[in-house]
């Protein structure tokens, strides 16, 4: 979870939506719950390992709804093609804050336009490397199916 990404989702929410709040606990009773996936940068951190590093342009992101407002967002990581351990993610903000704040203004009855995105090129997303797919919260997976 990223929660010091709490105040820019509040600056895109806070016109529409009285007092979002930032749930830091996974475990509390949730009202709403979506898959989407956000960008972001992996590096391995394993230094026997080739390779250093990877972009992702889906990376898996589980947006869940709380009561009053009340929000959190886990974003899964990935493992390394290579070594196959899990790398360290630097998160595109913008991706996630439009995510987030777009699917909270949808929860709270906002009228919101259709999100369209255009495909970006990245390499393909590899199911088995996706903790997101492997816990059955990946957009991308749930398409295929």
């Amino acid at each position: 979870m990223f929660p010091s990404v709490h105040h820019d989702v509040l600056k895109v929410v806070s016109s529409d939506i009285s007092k979002p709040w930032f749930n830091k606990q996974s475990d509390r009773i949730y009202n709403n719950e979506y898959m989407s996936h956000v960008m972001g940068k992996f590096k391995c951190d394993n230094s026997s390992c080739s390779n250093r590093g990877w972009g992702s342009k889906k990376v898996a992101i589980l947006i869940r709804g709380f009561s009053e407002n009340g929000y959190n967002a886990v974003v899964f990581n990935q493992r390394c093609q290579s070594c196959k351990k899990l790398g360290t993610l630097t998160l595109d903000e913008i991706s996630y804050v439009e995510r987030v704040a777009y699917r909270l203004k949808k929860w709270a009855g906002v009228k919101v336009e259709k999100q369209h995105y255009v495909g970006k090129k990245g390499p393909p997303h590899k199911e088995d490397l996706c903790e997101g797919c492997k816990s059955g919260h990946c957009q991308v997976r749930k398409q295929a199916f």
